[in-house]
């Protein structure tokens, strides 16, 4: 219904002349339908999302993501429903108008809307923001992941703005779903990082030239045989310990200390 040259009248919709048309069997159809049909919208939802799921172009799959946003569009009067002072996105200021929170999905091929939920303001409620019937922006985008999960729509993580990123009851609701998610936060919010590991390790065993520590025999002497002992050309001898272990006590030569 959007590519139309007109698309203000319920004449142009249906493609009549815009007087005489009126009186055409399709728009008075379309008049029908719009006006006095009965129909259930999550019902005719359900339907189209089932569709795109069994079409191969457009069935969802665990590689794909779900976009959650919401678009304003500016509304005058008091009579339609949701319709209040509130931020718009499409004018990037504060305006009558209605929000709707959606859900979409998307991959590199194909995208399509799975959910929407129209925003209620407190204002338009008996009780404000106390009413039972009160739901906030992230509290309506949390319910469209849990709708489009137990519709059995399969996506890697959920993708949002800071506006949501920023809300940490929504982060906890898709914590708690068990979902994967990318947010993004404003550059005032502090994030967390685990800390490195700066204990130190425990040391590997000591060894002299290959070979074991020497065991230490009975009144605290180590056992000769168990240390090679390597005289220097020209001086004194040296051991395998002297330059690698500097607090292991020779005992192979007599007086010979840590170095």
């Amino acid at each position: 219904m959007a590519p139309r040259e007109r698309n203000k009248t319920l004449t142009a919709l249906a493609e009549v002349e815009p007087v005489l048309g009126a009186c055409h069997a399709e728009a008075q159809r379309l008049q029908f339908f719009l006006c006095e049909s009965v129909w259930d919208a999550e019902a005719v939802n359900t339907r189209r999302v089932r569709l795109l799921c069994e079409d191969p172009a457009t069935a969802p799959h665990e590689g794909g993501v779900l976009v959650i946003d919401d678009s304003g569009h500016p509304k005058h009067g008091t009579k339609t429903d949701h319709v209040a002072r509130q931020y718009l996105g499409q004018v990037g200021k504060v305006d009558r108008g209605i929000v709707v929170v959606s859900s979409l999905w998307a991959d590199e091929q194909a995208y399509w809307p799975v959910g929407l939920a129209p925003y209620t303001p407190a204002c338009r409620l008996p009780a404000g923001e106390r009413d039972p019937a009160f739901r906030t922006k992230p509290q309506q985008a949390a319910d469209l992941v849990a709708d489009a999960i137990a519709g059995q729509i399969g996506f890697r993580a959920v993708v949002t703005d800071c506006f949501y990123g920023d809300h940490q009851g929504f982060v906890t609701e898709l914590e708690g779903l068990r979902v994967g998610f990318v947010v993004a936060v404003k550059p005032r919010r502090s994030s967390w990082t685990a800390a490195p590991d700066t204990r130190p390790r425990p040391m590997p065993p000591a060894r002299l030239g290959g070979a074991a520590r020497p065991r230490r025999a009975a009144g605290g002497r180590s056992s000769a045989a168990s240390t090679t002992v390597t005289p220097r050309p020209g001086g004194r001898p040296t051991c395998p310990c002297r330059g690698r272990l500097g607090t292991l006590r020779c005992p192979g030569l007599s007086g010979h200390g840590p170095k």
